[in-house]
């Protein structure tokens, strides 16, 4: 019996509902039953359990997964709450079935963010110690020093988190601007790690996430192509599934 039995979370993310820590808040705001019973996270349910969100049954009748690539535009929220946030993703695209973005890009950034309804997929990409590179272009308000390109690149204590970054690679392109390769999750990393060395971001743009890489006009979206994704697929073959929830969440 145990072995039919999955966490609602879970079941949430595989039905292509949403991810698994969006679900989780869903849990916590008590948006979701089963069988007509408010659960506490981690509640696990079998295979005959009736679930409900916000009054709507949930079905698993999941056949084909949708795979965004889009080019975000400064102001633009990476949200699923569409009755929070006016200027939010899901309402920009308008895409015709339910889908939630891949991490997130802050209101100021703009770029390459992904957007599906697989939550299998948003789990293994966003964990953190999965080292998925994503790559970013900043540039910032005064001239860049190679001590700063060096500091950048071997990591910065960042003391709202209580962390140091990892180590990454950082190239200068100009006198201002500067490309940088992340492979971590900390919450707005760029921006706080160019504010320690007395800089301030003025524009910041996600180029690549992993092997895709962003070639689409601002505010468009494409489908990630055959070979687009079975690259991906290999890449996180050997990702751990689980997705702990966390303030961290990138956020650039």
């Amino acid at each position: 019996m145990s072995d039919t039995l999955k966490r609602i979370n879970k079941f949430l993310s595989e039905v292509g509902y949403c991810s698994r820590r969006e679900a989780d808040k869903l849990i916590e705001a008590g948006r979701v039953t089963i069988n007509g019973i408010v659960p506490e996270k981690g509640t696990k349910i079998a295979p005959n359990d009736v679930v409900h969100v916000d009054g709507n049954l949930i079905e698993n009748t999941k056949k084909n997964f949708v795979y965004l690539a889009f080019n975000k535009p400064v102001g633009i929220v990476c949200t699923t709450d569409t009755s929070v946030e006016k200027d939010n993703i899901i309402d920009y695209i308008n895409y015709p079935k339910r889908i939630f973005p891949i991490g997130r890009l802050d209101k100021p950034s703009e770029g390459l963010i992904l957007l599906t309804d697989d939550g299998d997929i948003v789990n293994k990409i966003l964990r953190a110690d999965n080292n998925h590179g994503k790559e970013y272009i900043v540039t910032v308000d005064k001239p860049i020093s190679q001590t700063f390109i060096n500091r950048m690149s071997g990591g910065i204590f960042i003391e709202e988190l209580g962390k140091t970054t990892k180590k990454c690679v950082v190239k200068k392109i100009n006198s201002r601007t500067f490309s940088i390769v992340l492979t971590q999750g900390l919450n707005r990393q760029i921006r706080r790690m160019c504010s320690y060395l007395n800089y301030e971001v003025e524009t910041l743009k996600r180029i690549r996430i992993m092997n895709i890489k962003l070639d689409i006009p601002i505010g468009e979206y494409r489908e990630l192509r055959p070979e687009e994704l079975d690259e991906l697929n290999r890449l996180i073959s050997t990702s751990t599934k689980a997705y702990t929830p966390s303030t961290n969440t990138k956020k650039q």
